[in-house]
């Protein structure tokens, strides 16, 4: 049975149609195969190669798609055109889409600014970084929840992470001007080490009407300590100031009741029990797990690749072996990591 002439350009372009549309589902769904999405190994790193090579592979089948249309070459670039067209007004327009927030994912994976584990504050956010994709990046907040920001949003925002160096902790208090300057700051100082913090500072920030405002800096080397060691700070700031019977003053106490000479605003002195601080240490590891779990899932992930180019570069047997073993355990620890959050979610 003969095709009649008429059909035959109908029926070449559904077979191309039909050819083109498998080709792209072949090819995610290859995506999927060669990056699974919790396999433990490189879980961040998939997760965003997979979302860009499926956009990829989609803008490429319908480029391929015009091209192979059984149609002159005149409505071929017209359709070339009107695709360009299309594309250039959903960057130009898509402002909030999820082209801009797709483009803006680059751009951080780009400049790399930051990884998961590290403290980041962005705007009125701050917190963990637990999980980065394509779309968004997810932080957790010291309240121990997940708030997702919009890759976007990080791209037009001031970015500050606290760097794995270690960062300075501050905090302000003010004294009255019967304290002499010198013996604040000496107290000061006494507070910063009692906190565990290094290189303290001291300086005047502001000289109000009712006091003096200092502020106190300390050198904090373990940053995934920043809130403790913060409520630390203002908590020796606290006790050595009332030890040394220095009154903290404020405009409230001048505006709100009378203080006679004998009355001073300081508690008694409360013996702190030494089990307070290794509590404390594992409620703050608890506030931030997730974020916590993701770093150490990206150093063992970033030493299995050290492992991997040193092996290439042996050739020595025994040395090879070794290597070989070091990675097998890695890489079962990167899937029992990624088996368990999968039971978490």
């Amino acid at each position: 049975m003969t095709v009649p002439d008429y059909l035959s350009p109908f029926l070449v372009g559904v077979a191309e149609l039909t050819a083109t549309v498998l080709l792209i589902w072949a090819g995610i769904r290859l995506t999927d195969r060669l990056l699974p999405e919790d396999n433990g190994k490189d879980e961040h790193h998939h997760r965003f190669k997979r979302q860009l090579i499926k956009m990829l592979v989609t803008a490429t089948g319908l480029l391929v798609l015009i091209i192979v249309l059984p149609v002159s070459d005149t409505l071929r670039g017209q359709l070339l055109s009107l695709l360009g067209l299309v594309l250039t007004a959903m960057i130009a327009l898509g402002s909030t889409s999820f082209v801009s927030n797709a483009m803006a994912g680059i751009m951080l994976r780009s400049v790399n600014n930051f990884r998961p584990g590290d403290f980041v504050k962005v705007g009125d956010h701050a917190g963990r970084v637990s999980e980065r994709g394509l779309f968004h990046t997810e932080i957790q907040t010291e309240d121990r929840d997940l708030t997702t920001l919009p890759n976007l949003y990080l791209v037009q925002q001031p970015v500050t992470v606290i760097r794995a160096s270690g960062t300075f902790i501050s905090a302000s208090v003010s004294l009255g001007y019967d304290v002499p300057h010198e013996t604040a700051k000496a107290k000061l100082l006494e507070a910063t080490e009692r906190a565990d913090l290094e290189e303290g500072l001291v300086r005047i920030s502001d000289l109000l009407d009712h006091a003096v405002q200092y502020r106190v800096y300390g050198f904090l080397t373990d940053t995934k300590k920043v809130l403790l060691a913060r409520s630390r700070l203002r908590e020796n700031i606290l006790n050595v100031l009332h030890e040394a019977n220095i009154e903290i003053t404020s405009p409230s106490h001048m505006f709100q009741r009378r203080l006679e000479d004998a009355d001073k605003a300081i508690p008694e002195t409360v013996v702190q029990s030494p089990t307070a601080r290794p509590q404390e240490d594992s409620k703050e590891e608890l506030i931030f797990d997730k974020a916590t779990q993701a770093e150490k899932t990206e150093t063992l992930r970033a030493r299995r690749d050290e492992l991997k180019q040193e092996l290439q570069d042996n050739k020595d047997g025994d040395k090879s072996k070794r290597l070989e073993r070091d990675i097998e355990h890695l890489d079962r620890l990167l899937e029992a990591r990624a088996t368990q959050k999968k039971e978490e979610r």
